[in-house]
């Protein structure tokens, strides 16, 4: 038999949700504040996953202007009916429940539409009588758990009044409802106590789409609640039949590098068997447990490409590895300019600020890994900078810059760990500077290599430290470049390149 091994998809991708059509498989993830919105992959064997676009591109559909730390873009579903993909998420702060859709899930998804029931993490269901049922998780008016109404999916507008139609098993944070048909019952499934160690994935059914739901007597279905394991936090989880009669499914989980368990590459897309009882109720993974190894699907594998190393900045556009803080400022990024180069230039909002910055990430998905850049920089003013930062949020990032000091260019290290923040600096040399980070499981290195010069060791940084159990939120560490400007007009910073080299095999 052969083994694949979790997670599918590592790094900041959490809240995944799958369909297939035929013998395609597309799955979709969480973005929050960052920009493009909802990427979505592609896979033949639902092991080896390839990006093929974003749902969301445009401003229109992406506002992120409000969108906090942790806010924008919550839990998207993706479903296939008659031709169209749909995919509902919520816009936390700017107007709440969506829904997009395309005949080409590589392409351009149309404006979004509003439904007005309110709550996060939406799904739908096509039922065979042309009834479309759309579902929520709030706190309303009969109390938190899995709300319900039937929509206009291509005007978004309610048909009924929501109700409440199941409050869980009793764990907290009832949410991440997904409604199927299967064998002429509904089984809604859902995800309970809160998406962090005791995360967990509970079923019911009813020969009825509003219920009374029966909760499954050997509920959770999916839990790794207290287990001597690599893999923590699993729930949130969607599921999806393969052409040979399989069913699988899709989850959230966590790999804590060390102890005490702290993660720092965020929730990642796990995939897992499912088996069904004589009863007739899932079973996800073995005995409800996700491993780092399992059977793979009996599916023909196909894998695709490895992507590259180096990305010289030579495309006329960026990969879809690449992504932006917020909406981007007009201006302050440019692959036109100096063709062959990511040229930033720094505005006022800095990486301390809830806002925009001049940023170009992408995330951190291995534990061990060689990053690096060259950057040519020559800063106007004092407190003109531009670098690479590792990145949670506002008040939690590591950042190896250039930057002006009392008119001299420096060489600076930045640590940045709520209210504590400490700095190094190294002289600087004229010309280009390569600037570098080595990742592993518990350290960040970071150095620096000016002309001929031998690589300096600069100092290091705690992985723990932008972890999301000291830094919050629902995000994973992000390596930018980044460049700022207290006058809001900073010089260029041109990127010639940069190196993500994983260490491991993930």
């Amino acid at each position: 038999m052969t083994k694949y091994t979790n997670p599918v998809i590592p790094g900041f991708y959490p809240d995944p949700s799958i369909c297939r059509v035929n013998e395609d498989y597309y799955l979709v993830t969480s973005t929050f504040e960052y920009s493009p919105g909802v990427p979505i992959f592609h896979s033949k064997d639902l092991v080896h996953w390839q990006q093929i676009g974003h749902c969301l591109t445009s401003l229109t559909q992406l506002p992120l202007s409000k969108a906090w730390s942790s806010g924008g873009i919550y839990a998207p579903t993706i479903r296939h009916h008659e031709g169209w993909f749909y995919m509902t998420t919520t816009n936390i702060g700017a107007g709440g429940n969506l829904i997009v859709r395309t005949q080409d899930p590589a392409g351009s998804w149309s404006d979004p539409i509003f439904v007005a029931q309110g709550g996060i993490d939406p799904s739908l269901l096509f039922d065979d009588d042309g009834r479309v049922y759309f579902q929520s998780a709030q706190n309303g008016d009969e109390g938190e758990g899995i709300y319900q109404c039937e929509i206009d999916i291509i005007t978004g507008k309610q048909l009924t009044d929501s109700r409440l139609i199941w409050r869980g098993t009793g764990g907290a944070a009832p949410e991440a409802p997904h409604l199927y048909k299967i064998n002429d019952l509904y089984y809604l499934m859902l995800a309970e106590g809160g998406t962090e160690y005791g995360h967990m994935e509970t079923i019911a059914r009813s020969t009825d789409p509003y219920g009374p739901f029966d909760a499954c007597p050997h509920n959770p279905i999916l839990s790794n609640r207290s287990m001597k394991s690599s893999i923590h936090a699993a729930g949130h989880a969607d599921l999806v039949q393969a052409q040979d009669g399989t069913w699988w499914a899709v989850c959230l989980g966590i790999r804590p590098p060390s102890y005490p368990m702290r993660h720092h590459l965020g929730r990642e897309t796990f995939l897992a068997p499912v088996t069904w009882t004589d009863e007739g109720w899932p079973i996800i993974g073995d005995n409800g447990n996700i491993k780092p190894v399992m059977d793979a699907p009996e599916l023909p594998q196909v894998q695709w490409a490895a992507p590259s190393v180096r990305d010289d900045f030579k495309e006329p556009t960026l990969g879809l590895e690449w992504m932006f803080l917020r909406n981007p400022a007009p201006g302050s990024w440019s692959l036109e300019e100096q063709p062959g180069q990511l040229v930033l230039r720094g505005t006022s909002v800095s990486l301390d600020d809830v806002g925009n910055p001049a940023f170009v990430g992408r995330r951190l998905t291995h534990f061990t890994s060689h990053i690096a850049t060259e950057l040519t920089f020559e800063p106007q003013e004092d407190g003109e900078e531009a670098g690479l930062t590792l990145y949670m949020n506002p008040k939690y990032h590591y950042d190896l810059a250039i930057k002006q000091v009392n008119g001299q260019k420096k060489i600076l290290l930045r640590r940045t760990v709520g209210s504590l923040r400490t700095e190094q600096w190294v002289a600087c040399e004229a010309g280009p500077v390569i600037l570098k980070i080595h990742t592993k499981p518990e350290q960040f290195l970071f150095s620096v290599q000016q002309n001929s010069s031998p690589e300096l060791e600069v100092g290091s940084g705690e992985t723990h430290l932008l972890s999301t159990e000291v830094a919050g939120g629902f995000t994973g560490v992000i390596a930018a470049m980044y460049a700022s400007s207290p006058s809001g007009n900073g010089a260029p910073a041109s990127f010639n390149w940069f190196d993500y080299e994983p260490l491991e095999e993930v």
